[in-house]
């Protein structure tokens, strides 16, 4: 496989299908007064969206260790472009709604594959820069989305936004045309596994989004009966052997940490520049977007940088940067909006960094016969801690009402550092305990 080529595509794609989430959050006003619903059913439009994209992201992943990546990526795709050429003539709620279920069903192939990808073909001493590379789509595609976002539905409407993600489809023939041929596998589907899997990240995400004891009761029964499950399944959807590894627990808490920060500190920037500052949301998205082009432009020397120095030191200095710029937020918030400007510009690239990182050693950790699994699941722990920082930031706003804005933001802030300080610690523990000198350099030697 040619991965100089077939790594930019791929991230061109997870770029389209990642803006596809930031974009209608800008739309979400517009699309209100449309289609007359009020916030709280129209929020279901975002985050129905991430619920299936999680998942799907989980799925596509397991699936690749017994299915050939073309045929679900032929899946995937379709199923996105399809959505998205549905989305365009969307007027109701109902067809919105579905349309962006649909477009979450296809949308996980991107992420949860492209890890794979680079994983089982690219040599570990290249595979750093290739996996900056896709974070660093990711973090163009969150400071983009906004500023296209509000363009197309200013000028076009927000039926446009679906055009936009149906350009996936325009890749399908070039990846097909590209990516290697496999053989599939015989196996056993777990359904079982897999609806439980479906049924602990809905009742738990819907849960912290809503804020609902019931269906944070549903989430505890299901994942309790799922524990069962797994104790007595021989071949399960998750592999319990994943969790019997201490180092990759550790990983997991750190992917988690990453997301809940990195999408907690974009959830509260704009709010700080438009109730603090007056800014517009077209103002707000160009003081975001130079964080993310020069993100992207480091790309490539953030991957030498992790295939030179390893990915723990390089995932430690991006920790540090990430906690650093917090404490200047909270401390000298309220100061000038160049604050997050300029912190914005060190903030994205050490995120971005720190994830590339974090997805490498995870696939260097990780035997080859568990690569889809771990890696898939991986991903789903992330869009669960991006997903819980957004609620849980917004409820602590909520509890700061009688707080002014300023203290409150500073409080929302501080609670980030914390769980950066806290990162940084299992960080340590895992450096400790797994120094990257006794480590055997590939998955092939690992699962020898």
């Amino acid at each position: 496989m040619n991965d100089k080529v077939v790594m930019p595509v791929w991230t061109f794609g997870l770029f389209i299908v990642l803006m596809n989430t930031t974009m209608f959050n800008v739309s979400i006003p517009s699309i209100i007064r449309d289609i007359d619903v009020s916030a709280s059913l129209g929020s279901w439009i975002i985050s129905s969206y991430s619920i299936g994209y999680a998942l799907s992201t989980m799925i596509y992943s397991r699936l690749s260790d017994v299915l050939p990546i073309r045929r679900l990526l032929m899946l995937g795709l379709v199923i996105l472009g399809l959505a998205s050429v549905f989305g365009i003539f969307a007027t109701s709620f109902q067809a919105l709604l579905f349309a962006r279920i649909a477009q979450s069903a296809g949308a996980g192939v991107t992420a949860g594959l492209g890890l794979v990808i680079a994983s089982r073909y690219i040599p570990y001493e290249r595979r750093g820069r290739a996996i900056s590379m896709i974070s660093a789509g990711a973090a163009m595609a969150f400071g983009l989305g906004p500023i296209v976002g509000g363009l197309i539905t200013e000028f076009i409407g927000w039926n446009g936004l679906f055009g936009f993600t149906s350009l996936v489809l325009l890749l399908l023939p070039v990846l097909l045309r590209l990516l290697p041929k496999e053989q599939p596998k015989p196996f056993r589907f777990d359904m079982l596994g897999a609806v439980l899997t479906v049924v602990n990240s809905v009742a738990i995400l819907t849960a912290v989004t809503q804020r609902s004891f019931f269906w944070l009761a549903v989430g505890i029964i299901s994942i309790a009966v799922h524990i069962w499950h797994l104790r007595r399944k021989n071949e399960s959807f998750i592999n319990p052997k994943l969790f019997a590894e201490p180092m990759y627990r550790k990983l997991l808490f750190v992917g988690f940490s990453i997301l809940m920060i990195n999408l907690g500190n974009l959830f509260i920037m704009p709010l700080v520049l438009a109730n603090l500052f007056r800014d517009s949301p077209l103002m707000i998205g160009l003081m975001i977007a130079p964080g993310a082009v020069l993100s992207a432009f480091l790309t490539r020397y953030v991957g030498r940088l992790i295939d030179r120095y390893g990915n723990i030191r390089v995932l430690i200095i991006g920790h540090v940067i990430l906690t650093l710029v917090l404490i200047v937020f909270w401390s000298i918030l309220d100061a000038s909006p160049a604050v997050l400007l300029f912190g914005y510009l060190f903030f994205s690239p050490a995120a971005s960094a720190s994830l590339s990182s974090l997805n490498n050693e995870t696939s260097r950790i990780l035997p080859s016969n568990l690569i889809g699994s771990g890696m898939g699941f991986m991903q789903l722990t992330q869009f669960f801690g991006g997903s819980f920082s957004v609620a849980f930031c917004g409820m602590l706003l909520d509890y700061q009402k009688k707080s002014s804005l300023v203290h409150a933001y500073e409080f929302v802030y501080a609670v980030l550092i914390a769980v950066g300080v806290c990162s940084l610690l299992v960080l340590f523990r895992y450096l400790l305990s797994n120094h990257q000198s006794n480590s055997l350099p590939d998955n092939e030697a690992r699962s020898t």
